[in-house]
């Protein structure tokens, strides 16, 4: 699973009021080449909760050189840029688990994938 996707997903257990972001276990990161395409970056940037993307970023190890905020001016800056895409698009959590930040539920990420499956109960 990738920030992108991460920074996209919350906690739908019923009566959960803070359901967002998970927090993250990671158990297996991997690095994979993805395209870089800037004019990606520059449209999906303000569609990325920021301190949120960092949560994650700092659970993958993949935060160095990313800043504790953001601002559309940086997206002019190269090499920001390039630190971005590899914390939104290139870091892949394999193995692992999203954690509600309520309950503390966790939610199994097996070779990528994250089960987001309620329980019957949790409906």
């Amino acid at each position: 699973m990738k920030l992108l996707t991460h920074n996209m997903l919350a906690c739908h257990i019923k009566g959960v009021k803070n359901n967002y972001p998970f927090l993250i276990e990671a158990t297996q990161v991997e690095a994979r080449d993805a395209d870089y395409n800037p004019d990606f970056l520059k449209h999906i940037f303000p569609r990325i909760d920021w301190p949120a993307f960092m949560q994650g970023a700092k659970s993958l190890k993949c935060a160095d050189g990313l800043p504790e905020t953001a601002t559309p001016d940086m997206l002019d800056n190269s090499l920001f840029l390039q630190k971005f895409h590899h914390a939104l698009l290139e870091v892949v959590l394999e193995e692992g688990a999203l954690v509600c930040p309520e309950t503390g539920r966790k939610f199994a990420v097996n070779k990528g994938i994250p089960n987001l499956l309620l329980q019957e109960d949790e409906c």
